[in-house]
């Protein structure tokens, strides 16, 4: 409120009538906070008379309290459609298998859910969301494509991670190195794709050697597309499993091998069994979700065949393998890489989201590996699971989710209203808070100029 909406007081109430200066002072105080109180509203906004935080594109947003705390959606951003409206305190990240998709085909609900966080809701929002998946494979841009042919909307390789892409950072430590998994030579090119420099796979040693896997004989299409080569002087630097094996047997054979060997030379035997080369798996998911109505075996049970067969044949030395992909705090902290990047270079937002709702369908991966990241992040990492993967319904799971839900519809709304809740209360709190007002200063008269003060609105 400004000064002169406030009439002036008169003379006599601020001068000596009766009884002490301090009386006066004290009845002076009183009267202006009542003609304060009863004032008109102030010129200056409250933030109940602020615009709300939801802004199209074009328009803008005044600075206000609640803004300043943080809201769910953000102020217009160059790059989108004109109208569009994007989410800037929350995103989501997804797992794909029994979340999005099962046997290679959409889940009916995660057509759905991809329309509402494309802006098909009825708060008129478009939501950032990347995906992060143990699965691989294929490169990044095959494994978008076919995401974006199942869900029936465009997925970039940016806002994709696979089990293997956090790999992709190991590609200076490591010069000769042994790619396993996956179908044909699609490894070998992801590998060589990241920037490691010299590859090899199984076909490689088996076509060098037959005898290396007794029962295992490589195709036709295989021999031709295995690279020929003496390995007399090569030395393996590091295993890599990328995909699930195609060939559990030949493959273990040729981990064995090398895991016993002098320094990774092939055909060589220790005699510590300590000198092998380190062994890296993509991910440690026992089972996961497929067409079969029973989860199917998976890297991690191969990862525990690994180490319990070393064991076996080395009179109990023990291999200490290493994994990426989730519940390792390692690919949380990629994932938040890659989010940051996302939602800097797609919709131009600098600061992180508040929160990230990470929806998966596997306890003893999504779930704990979310909540573990949780602890140490600095925003938060909220799980939610999913009855439509691994996790049955009815069943205690290994690592509670904050909520679970029927499946990524359902998830998608869940993260959606508490946002929309959270802001609501903000504004509530907000309200609850006096308005701010300009307040006028007068001069209280005492006998004698050390007694004169100034009296403002206490």
């Amino acid at each position: 409120m400004s000064g002169n909406n406030l009439q002036q007081p008169t003379g006599s109430a601020f001068h000596r009538s009766r009884g002490s200066f301090a009386d006066e002072l004290t009845n002076a105080r009183t009267q202006l906070d009542k003609r304060l109180l009863l004032g008109q509203p102030a010129e200056t906004p409250s933030v109940t008379d602020t615009a709300p935080s939801l802004s199209p594109t074009g328009s803008a947003t005044p600075l206000t309290p609640e803004s300043e705390a943080g809201s769910p959606v953000s102020p217009p951003v160059d790059g989108d459609n004109d109208g569009d409206v994007v989410a800037d305190g929350f995103a989501f990240a997804f797992d794909i298998d029994g979340v999005l998709v099962r046997g290679g085909r959409a889940i009916p609900e995660a057509l759905e859910a991809m329309k509402v966080l494309n802006g098909e809701n009825k708060y008129g929002i478009k939501i950032p969301y990347i995906f992060l998946t143990n699965g691989g494979g294929k490169t990044e841009a095959e494994r978008c494509n076919d995401l974006s042919r199942q869900l029936q909307t465009g997925i970039s390789p940016s806002q994709f991670i696979c089990g293997h892409t956090p790999m992709s950072e190991m590609a200076d430590k490591y010069n000769t190195v042994l790619v396993v998994g996956g179908e044909g030579e699609k490894c070998r090119q992801v590998a060589e794709g990241y920037g490691f420099k010299d590859v090899v796979t199984p076909g490689d040693i088996i076509k060098a050697n037959s005898a290396t896997t007794p029962f295992r004989k490589l195709t036709e299409e295989e021999y031709i597309n295995s690279k020929e080569r003496d390995f007399s002087d090569v030395t393996i630097e590091a295993i890599f499993v990328f995909a699930d094996s195609r060939d559990w047997a030949g493959d273990l054979q040729i981990i064995i091998d090398l895991a016993m060997s002098k320094g990774g030379r092939i055909g060589t035997l220790s005699e510590t069994f300590d000198e092998g080369p380190p062994i890296y798996f993509s991910h440690n998911d026992v089972v996961w979700s497929a067409a079969h109505d029973n989860v199917r075996l998976g890297m991690g049970a191969l990862r525990g065949i690994v180490e319990y067969t070393f064991r076996e044949v080395t009179k109990g030395k023990t291999l200490q393998t290493h994994a990426f992909g989730k519940p390792q705090l390692g690919t949380f902290e990629f994932a938040t890489r890659l989010l940051k990047r996302w939602r800097k270079n797609e919709h131009r937002l600098n600061a992180p989201p508040e929160t990230v709702y990470f929806v998966g369908d596997t306890p003893e991966s999504d779930i704990r590996g979310t909540n573990q990241y949780n602890e140490k992040a600095e925003n938060e990492w909220y799980s939610i699971l999913v009855k439509t993967g691994v996790y049955q319904d009815g069943t205690e799971p290994a690592y509670k989710p904050r909520v679970t839900v029927d499946n990524v519809l359902d998830a998608v709304n869940h993260g959606i209203e508490r946002e929309m809740k959270k802001q609501q209360e903000r504004r509530a709190s907000q309200q609850k808070k006096p308005k701010l007002v300009h307040m006028p200063k007068f001069t209280l008269d005492g006998p004698n100029d050390e007694e004169s003060v100034e009296v403002v609105a206490s």
